[in-house]
């Protein structure tokens, strides 16, 4: 289990997933912070935490994870592709996954709503779903394990390119809310 999280943007993306971490009794270090409970700090700092998420806009996560250096961290990709237009017929996770070089990406967090992710996922006596994708085993383990920790059931949908592409904006699970009884 890898005890810190460390956040790529204060959007209400990141603020979501520094809730999420916290009820996951994680330690979370983001960067550009104005949160309660969450250490500010620098991208460089965020980026040296056992599982590090980036939450920023798509058209910024070239630039956001530029020049950083990724020792087998556990990598959260929990952005949207909006346009999509611009893949190659890749998923949006395969091209991070490139950016990320070094690092064992998962792609979570991105078919719910900020507002949503940040909240209480237990609902109508259930909890709420959240999806995940990766090529790697235990880096998908410990991103599991961190969101069933902040009370969500996490459902492994396979390897980035088949999990990755469901999740993708105008596919099938994109902006799916379900509760798990």
């Amino acid at each position: 289990m890898t005890d810190s999280v460390g956040i790529i943007g204060a959007g209400r993306l990141g603020q979501a997933m520094a809730r999420t971490a916290l009820r996951a009794g994680r330690s979370v270090v983001i960067a550009n912070s104005r949160g309660d409970g969450v250490s500010a700090g620098t991208v460089d700092e965020a980026a040296s935490a056992g599982i590090v998420v980036v939450a920023v806009p798509w058209d910024r996560v070239p630039q956001a994870v530029q020049g950083l250096n990724w020792n087998a961290q556990v990598v959260i990709d929990a952005t949207n592709d909006w346009g999509a237009d611009d893949l190659q017929g890749r998923t949006s996770s395969e091209l991070v996954a490139g950016l990320v070089a070094g690092a064992r990406l998962v792609k979570a967090a991105n078919t719910l709503g900020a507002d949503v992710l940040g909240s209480d996922p237990h609902e109508a006596g259930g909890q709420r779903v959240i999806f995940i994708a990766g090529d790697d085993a235990d880096a998908k383990a410990d991103v599991v394990a961190l969101f069933q920790d902040a009370g969500f059931a996490a459902i492994d949908l396979g390897d980035l390119a088949t999990g990755g592409a469901m999740q993708q904006i105008h596919h099938p699970l994109s902006g799916v809310n379900l509760i798990r009884l």
